[in-house]
């Protein structure tokens, strides 16, 4: 996914409010810019970071400029980018689905995005699953994406970065799906190209590890990393994931998956 226009590379002078930041231009210029994150974007929203900005003045946007990436490192060797617009996570993932970059998923005929579930299976909820693949031959396959950028260790990522009870909750529609024998699958997508691994922050969600670690033994975990730069984001290979799940004979288990 190309980025519409070249960004604009600025500085973070605050985040606020969730959904707003003060920016500082390269010319010294102070904006207010959107934060498309609803989450807490622990380590990236630190004061003097450098961020990179998307210019919607003349458009009908309510803010000038849209915040879409984080740059760490410098120059040298090279910097490390981390997109935190979390409404391009669905759009990276359809672009390597037509391309057929997820080995996993490949082999349907159809692709749909955002879809109701009541209208697809009686799951007993009006709530979405971010894609329904469909092949008369292979049969549905639901997809829910993850938008992943909180790191705390070199080349570790850790999801989720705050408490999360949708997220949660769409563990139980994947479960319930697989349960009626349809394809249900969680992939979490590192919007992030410094980390090859992904683990799940117990200290700061429980519930959410307890609920993964119950549901896992029946859906699809998938987990990518991203190329990522100022010219646009990509989906880009596979990562290992950490997760402690139950046995039947009530020990945990610890798999390390990679697909």
């Amino acid at each position: 996914m190309r980025f519409s226009a070249p960004l604009l590379r600025a500085t973070l002078i605050r985040r606020y409010k969730r959904f707003l930041a003060d920016i500082r231009l390269a010319d010294g210029t102070e904006v207010t810019a959107h934060c498309p994150n609803p989450g807490s974007m622990m380590g990236l929203a630190e004061p003097g970071l450098t961020c990179w900005l998307s210019d919607h003045r003349g458009t009908a946007r309510k803010l000038p400029y849209g915040w879409e990436l984080v740059e760490f490192g410098g120059t040298t060797p090279r910097p490390h980018f981390v997109g935190i617009n979390t409404n391009l996570a669905n759009g990276i993932v359809a672009e390597a689905l037509a391309a057929s970059r997820i080995p996993a998923l490949r082999g349907y005929a159809e692709t749909r995005r955002e879809v109701r579930l009541r209208q697809e299976v009686r799951t007993g909820t009006e709530s979405r699953l971010d894609f329904h693949l469909h092949d008369e031959e292979r049969g549905d396959c639901f997809v829910e994406v993850k938008s992943v950028t909180l790191s705390r260790r070199p080349g570790l990522a850790e999801f989720p970065d705050a408490r999360t009870a949708r997220g949660a909750r769409h563990l139980q529609e994947l479960a319930r799906l697989a349960q009626q024998g349809k394809r249900a699958v969680l992939l979490f997508l590192l919007q992030r190209d410094d980390c090859r691994s992904l683990r799940f922050a117990q200290d700061i969600d429980p519930g959410y590890v307890a609920a993964l670690q119950a549901v896992a033994p029946s859906i699809e975990i998938l987990a990518y990393a991203c190329d990522i730069g100022p010219e646009g984001i990509e989906l880009a290979g596979p990562v290992t994931i950490e997760l402690t799940c139950p046995t039947a004979f009530g020990r945990a288990k610890s798999r390390r998956l990679i697909h």
